[in-house]
């Protein structure tokens, strides 16, 4: 729903900021005063045409921006699309701006971050419904018309158990394309895997092994430097010379020494342990460097080994894997790989079975769909020719055209023929108009626009109303060439929309724009030599005034015509 608009140096209009509310809101005015000039800015809003020359004269840039609450119905399309954009702020609110310079990119902006026109229009599409002089009719795009179909007819379950088995049947046609590919391809694949199998097998490489391997070989290309270095450590410690002590000889003095302190002096205990504690680590110290010392190794055959089975790894790691572990694991899945090869032919044949299953199941549960279809769209159609009689469309005929088309490999239905479907059903769906008496049906796409097209579309909408979840309907001269006591109707069935969506209308009608919950006035002035328009909300007696002035001008007669319009309609929506 559309909570706040702001439009600045847009065409005529200066500066305008509106709040707007739940319910129907019209919008009145002299001709050319302004009011489509705010439906166009709102399309500008939604990722429509815009160009340099809607920037108001003498002005660099125009700025359109709006504030949607988010409602329920839409929330979750909405949100994916923008998590999916990484601009979800607010759940429950978005905003959206353009703005259009005069020599520079234009600027369209969701959450205040710059984003493509195309981003704003498929947003838009949840949001707001303009119908009129507008392209931006839902009920035109072909594409959604099944899906109303559908809602209307309350059949979600059906269509959602349809889905299920198109989705499980979808994802046994995918396995069957890839085993039958692989077969193919098999005795290509299966000698590949073969021989990668049996490579990384042949080698016996364990997990943890080439850190051992790249340790004893740098033991063994070091050998004679780390024996040096262990006799030189043991000298000093152990051995000693003729002319240095060892130090193991010098503590063990100094141990004796305090042992002997701590016999006379108890009280020094503690020091004498220490000093023993420390001998005993420095021989322990002197037992590992000559163990290790008899360790190394001078084996430069054993050296060969380590370096050629590190050089095989190395051959392993850039055909497999960068680790022993990545290499074991290419291993397996090529044995499960191997392994679905050779039993490819049993696999294909339990899936063939279940496709085909699943095909006739399909065809079952697709006819039963296309059966409700048919009977609600009977329905719809009548609902919908009453609803234009009402509008003064008498004669209009509706009907909801069914397509299919034959396909080999499709859903068999119960005479045999089998035909082409998809997530949706076995048929795509189009409405279909006669406006006038003696004329054929044709697509709603290609029906007349402007007030004709809007009383259908209100219509529709009337009709469709449970069906359909955008929350903010925008109505453009919906009672050109209607009289007021149609305009009455008109009014009635738009307020009685607007219990279930946010409703904007421009009209010329005092007995529509009475049924506005909101009613704003536009008006065109001069100031300071500039052209502008301005929009105020009328209430009490000013709205009073604007009734009478729209049925020809403020007298008294007039005024009470106004307030008997009013009356009427506190009359019949509190009733």
């Amino acid at each position: 729903m559309l909570k706040e608009l702001h439009i600045e140096n847009f065409a005529i209009i200066d500066k305008i900021d509106l709040q707007l509310g739940a319910g129907l809101i019209t919008f009145t005015g002299e001709t050319g005063a302004g009011k489509s000039i705010l439906i166009d800015a709102v399309e500008t809003l939604l990722g429509g045409r815009a160009d340099a020359t809607m920037v108001r004269s003498g002005c660099e840039r125009a700025y359109v921006e709006g504030r949607f609450y988010i409602s329920p119905p839409v929330r979750e399309p909405v949100h994916s699309i923008l998590k999916r954009e990484e601009l979800l702020d607010d759940p429950e609110y978005v905003t959206l701006g353009r703005e259009i310079r005069l020599n520079e990119r234009n600027i369209a902006r969701l959450n205040g971050r710059s984003v493509n026109a195309t981003l704003l229009r498929e947003i838009g599409e949840y949001l707001v419904d303009v119908h009129g002089q507008s392209e931006h009719l839902s009920l035109l795009r072909v594409r959604q018309h099944l899906g109303l179909l559908d809602n209307y007819a309350g059949l979600e379950d059906l269509l959602g158990g349809y889905q299920k088995t198109y989705h499980k049947l979808q994802a046994v046609r995918r396995e069957l394309g890839e085993l039958r590919q692989a077969e193919q391809e098999a005795a290509r694949r299966i000698d590949t895997l073969n021989y990668q199998i049996n490579e990384i097998e042949a080698a016996h490489f364990r997990p943890g092994e080439e850190e051992t391997l790249r340790d004893e070989r740098n033991r063994l290309a070091n050998a004679e430097g780390l024996a040096s270095l262990a006799n030189e450590a043991l000298q000093a410690l152990d051995e000693g010379t003729s002319e240095t002590p060892a130090v193991t000889d010098l503590f063990g003095q100094a141990v004796h020494a305090l042992s002997n302190l701590a016999k006379l002096d108890p009280s020094q205990d503690n020091l004498s342990n220490q000093g023993q504690l420390l001998f005993d680590s420095l021989s322990e110290m002197v037992r590992e460097i000559r163990s290790y010392l008899e360790g190394i190794e001078f084996n430069p055959k054993r050296l060969d080994q380590v370096e050629e089975r590190l050089g095989l790894l190395q051959n392993l790691k850039r055909k497999y894997g960068e680790s022993i572990e990545a290499i074991l694991q290419y291993a397996e899945r090529a044995r499960q790989q191997l392994d679905a090869i050779t039993h490819a032919s049993e696999r294909i044949q339990e899936l063939e079975f279940d496709e085909a299953k699943l095909l006739s199941q399909i065809g079952i549960q697709g006819s039963m769909l296309s059966e409700k279809r048919r009977e609600q769209a009977e329905k719809l159609g009548r609902s919908l020719e009453n609803e234009l009689y009402d509008l003064q469309m008498s004669g209009t005929r509706f009907e909801v055209e069914f397509r299919s088309r034959p396909d080999p490999n499709g859903a068999p239905l119960r005479d045999g023929q089998r035909v082409a479907f998809d997530s949706s059903g076995l048929e795509q769906a189009e409405f279909l108009i006669a406006p006038n008496p003696g004329e054929g049906l044709k697509p709603l796409v290609k029906i007349a626009s402007g007030g004709e097209t809007s009383r259908l579309m209100l219509a529709l909408k009337h009709v469709l109303t449970s069906a359909d979840q955008i929350p903010t309907l925008i109505f453009d001269e919906i009672d050109q060439g209607i009289g007021g006591r149609v305009g009455a109707v008109v009014g009635q069935k738009l307020w009685r929309l607007a219990q279930k969506h946010q409703v904007l209308c421009v009209t010329h009608l005092p007995q529509l724009a009475a049924f506005g919950t909101q009613h704003f006035h536009v008006e065109k002035l001069v100031q300071e030599g500039r052209t502008m328009t301005r929009v105020s909300q009328l209430t009490g007696n000013l709205r009073v005034e604007e009734l009478a002035q729209m049925l020809g001008g403020i007298s008294e007669g007039t005024l009470q015509s106004a307030r008997e319009i009013l009356q009427a309609v506190d009359n019949q929506t509190t009733h």
